[in-house]
């Protein structure tokens, strides 16, 4: 009988440990005025977000489900906790963190990552910032790395004039549940010229059960300068729905570039519902790289809207859908000027019955002569079960645009597998190294620590049996 090859779920014993609950409080299960108006009095809103967090929460009442993607009809809002307040103030000392907290992030290696290879560390326990720091020579470069808390009050300014401008509440349902309901998240602010040669990484881990996590991340690259800014985030699993709507909004001026690199690693009772979106002027580069592994469903679509001149963006991505899995992700790419440009490249890959759909839209306006993109996308099945779909939109108005879209979807080819056993190598190894091979494209792109993160969780041990 021919041997039968399994491939190894994700390791995710390190993201799953629980800590004891240690928060303070929690607003009650559900959505109402009244506990948005409790969030953002225990936030000391300033009147103006008070008042758009309640307009948002109108459009979210406003606004259907998607009738498109995974079914999304188990997450019932009534059950949710919102807003979850953990036993610590935000500190820039990892030995002042509370111990229970401090040892979740030392498992997951924050503070060791932080030692060897960023300039700056920021770290959120369910719904608020516990850890936040930056090397004083950025400080003294004008470079601001904070909390968004704390941007509200010291740049209220700034966040005023960016805030869910790129992502307007509008938009969809979960944007506008975001908007009501947001906390904790990162604020970074480079000016023009400057370049921040060392990665910036926010963590963000939801350790409630029935919780939602709604950070928001803003960033601001001003002309000619540069940043590289690594998002992580997990959760331990429970047998209770949780959710992440968070929202990022990047700004990409003259000449700038922003690499931004996320591996999302929650837990498969998680719906992973996050809203990503660059702006990019003329000459300016966004580059994003995004792992995705965790969560029940994933509906994650990260957005380059490529407003100026010659503007750029590349997006690397893998996803691996396991066991209950249905991850619904991709890229868009909005092409609004002349000359602009963007290459789409991921590897998806399912087993066990998991579900992976790669989704995209390119899009062409009448403003985007000479617009250039390319899409790859490529994905193997690692057994019968499992599903794979590839859906591209391609929306060209223009007649001078050069797009390209390029799908491959298949199995370990059994002659790849006798040509390396034929060589010597076990059955075993010869589909591990395949599978290898296929990730490689996006694990170089990674920094370092999430490289080797990124195959830890891939974990691709294969075992035979008769």
């Amino acid at each position: 009988m021919r041997a039968k090859t399994y491939v190894e779920d994700i390791e995710r014993a390190l993201y799953d440990i629980r800590d004891a609950d240690a928060s303070i409080y929690k607003t009650g299960a559900g959505l109402t005025e009244e506990i948005i108006r409790d969030i953002s009095a225990r936030k000391n809103d300033p009147p103006w977000m008070l008042e758009f967090r309640l307009k948002a929460l109108e459009t979210y009442h406003k606004i259907n489900l998607p009738q498109w993607g995974p079914d999304i009809s188990a997450l019932n809002m009534d059950e949710i906790v919102t807003y979850v307040k953990p036993n610590a103030k935000q500190v820039s000392d990892w030995s002042e963190v509370p111990e229970e907290i401090k040892n979740t992030f030392d498992r997951l290696g924050i503070p060791e990552a932080e030692k060897k290879s960023l300039a700056g560390v920021g770290a959120q326990y369910d719904s608020e910032v516990v850890y936040h720091s930056i090397q004083q020579k950025l400080v003294d470069m004008g470079v601001v790395y904070t909390d968004m808390e704390t941007a509200l009050v010291e740049h209220e300014d700034l966040v005023r004039e960016y805030f869910m401008t790129l992502v307007p509440p509008k938009d969809h349902k979960f944007a506008a549940l975001h908007g009501a309901v947001w906390s904790g998240g990162s604020f970074v602010y480079v000016p023009a010229g400057v370049e921040v040669k060392i990665p910036l990484q926010s963590y963000f881990r939801l350790n409630a059960a029935g919780a939602g996590q709604f950070e928001h991340t803003l960033i601001i690259v001003e002309e000619g300068a540069s940043l590289h800014f690594i998002e992580g985030c997990s959760a331990p699993k429970y047998n209770v729905t949780n959710l992440h709507a968070g929202c990022v909004e990047l700004f990409v001026k003259e000449n700038a570039r922003l690499r931004y690199s996320t591996i999302e690693n929650w837990s498969r009772n998680m719906m992973n519902l996050n809203t990503k979106r660059a702006l990019v002027e003329k000459n300016a580069l966004i580059e994003w790289v995004s792992g995705s592994f965790g969560s029940h469903v994933s509906m994650l679509y990260p957005c380059s809207v490529l407003h100026g001149e010659g503007a750029r963006a590349e997006f690397t991505g893998v996803t691996f859908a396991g066991r209950g899995q249905n991850l619904d992700t991709g890229a868009i790419v909005v092409h609004a000027a002349p000359k602009t440009s963007a290459n789409i490249n991921t590897r998806t890959i399912s087993k066990s019955g998991g579900s992976a759909t790669y989704r995209s839209a390119v899009k062409v306006t009448k403003n985007a002569p000479f617009a250039k993109c390319s899409v790859n996308c490529e994905s193997l099945m690692l057994d019968d079960e499992s599903r794979s779909d590839t859906l591209p939109v391609m929306d060209i108005e223009g007649d001078e645009a050069d797009i390209g879209h390029e799908a491959k979807i298949g199995r370990i080819s059994d002659e790849a597998i006798f040509y390396l056993m034929a060589r010597g190598i076990s059955e075993a190894e010869a589909r591990a190294m395949i599978v290898r091979g296929f990730v490689e494209p996006i694990a170089k792109e990674l920094p370092l620590e999430y490289a080797v993160e990124m195959n830890n969780l891939i974990s691709l041990e294969l075992e035979g049996a008769n």
